[in-house]
C-alpha cells in the first residue's frame, strides 16, 4: 500500500466561513464539484468564499474509474431554473471569477451545451463584472454544441485532458485524447480571443517524458493555461495511486511548461483544474486580447 506523504496533508478550514458557503448552496439547491468529487481543497476554497459549480448533475453518464461523481445512465431532466439560481449564488457570494463545470450528459443531443449557454447569460445579467470560466466535457465531439457554448462568450474555456494517451483506455475509457486536443484547437479557431485551459493528473503510471509530450501537444493547439496535480484515490473501488509525485517534479514541469510558452502553468501536488482559478483575472490583464461581441 502506498502511504500518503506529508506534502499532501491540508490544513483544517475555518468552518464558520465554510458553513456560510454551504448555506448558500443548500438554499439555492446547487451542486459543486468540490463536494461531489471529494476535492481535497474544499475547505480552503469554501473558506475563501469560492466554489466550482456543477450543473446538470449530480449524476454523470460516464463512470470514469478515477472520479468520485456518481454514475447514472439516465439522469434527471435538466432543471430550467438552474441558471437563475446559479446566477443568484454568484451574486450573493460576490464572486469576481466563477467556474462552472458539469457532469457528462451523453444522454442529451447537445451534451448540455444549451444549459451552459443559459448559465453564462444568467451570470452576465446578474453579475456583469464577474469573469466566467466554463470547464466542459468533450460533448462526444459535437462541434456545433461547442460553438453554442463559445457564442455565449465565456472568458475561459477549460477542458481537461486528464492523462497521457497510453493510459486513456484504463483511466478515461469513454474519452479520446485526440478528441480532447481537437476540442481545444476548435475553441481557439472559433474564438481566437478566448483563454483556453486544460488539466492533467499524475501519479497513475505516466513517465516524465510522457507528461512533457502531452505538454508539447497542448502547445501545438495553442492552449494557454495548464494545471498539473496529483491523482488521489477517492475510495477502494477507484483506480489506485501508482506513485506520489514529489513537489520538485511538479516544479520541474512548471518550468518546462513556461519554456514552451504557456501563459500560466499551475503545478503542485494539490493543484486541481479550478484551484485558484481566480488568478486568471491577473493573467487577462497582463495578456489582454480583443474580444468578439458578447
Amino acid at each position: 500500500m502506498v502511504v500518503k506523504p506529508e506534502w499532501l496533508r491540508v490544513k483544517a478550514p475555518q468552518w464558520e466561513r465554510v458553513g456560510s458557503v454551504k448555506e448558500i448552496l443548500r438554499d439555492l439547491e446547487l451542486n459543486t464539484v468540490c463536494e461531489e468529487a471529494s476535492c481535497p481543497n474544499i475547505g480552503e476554497c469554501f473558506n475563501n468564499g469560492t466554489a466550482t459549480f456543477l450543473i446538470m448533475g449530480p449524476a454523470c453518464t460516464r463512470a470514469c474509474p478515477y472520479c468520485d461523481i456518481d454514475f447514472e445512465k439516465k439522469p434527471k431532466p435538466l432543471d430550467p431554473a438552474e441558471p437563475e439560481r446559479l446566477a443568484e449564488a454568484v451574486r450573493r457570494m460576490r464572486l469576481n471569477h466563477v467556474v462552472v463545470t458539469s457532469v457528462n450528459r451523453d444522454d442529451l443531443p447537445d451534451g448540455g451545451a444549451a444549459q451552459f449557454d443559459r448559465c453564462i447569460q444568467a451570470i452576465r445579467a446578474a453579475s456583469p463584472g464577474t469573469t466566467i470560466e466554463v470547464l466542459i466535457p468533450d460533448l462526444c465531439g459535437n462541434w456545433e454544441a461547442l460553438a453554442r457554448i463559445l457564442q455565449a462568450a465565456p472568458d475561459v474555456l477549460n477542458h481537461n485532458t486528464e492523462t497521457i494517451p497510453r493510459l486513456y483506455r484504463r483511466v478515461r475509457p469513454q474519452g479520446s485524447y485526440g478528441r480532447s486536443l481537437e476540442l481545444l484547437q476548435r475553441s481557439r479557431d472559433l474564438a481566437p480571443w478566448l483563454y483556453t485551459k486544460t488539466g492533467i493528473m499524475v501519479g497513475l503510471g505516466e513517465t516524465d517524458d510522457e507528461v512533457k509530450q502531452v505538454m508539447r501537444d497542448l502547445r501545438s493547439v495553442d492552449c494557454d493555461i495548464l494545471t498539473i496535480g496529483q491523482y488521489l484515490q477517492p475510495s477502494q473501488k477507484h483506480l489506485g495511486v501508482v506513485a506520489f509525485v514529489r513537489p520538485e517534479q511538479f516544479d520541474g514541469w512548471q518550468t518546462y511548461g513556461e519554456s514552451l510558452g504557456f501563459l500560466q502553468v499551475v503545478s503542485s501536488p494539490l493543484t486541481r483544474s479550478s484551484y485558484h482559478a481566480e488568478q486568471v483575472r491577473a493573467l487577462m490583464e497582463r495578456y489582454p486580447r480583443a474580444r468578439g461581441d458578447r
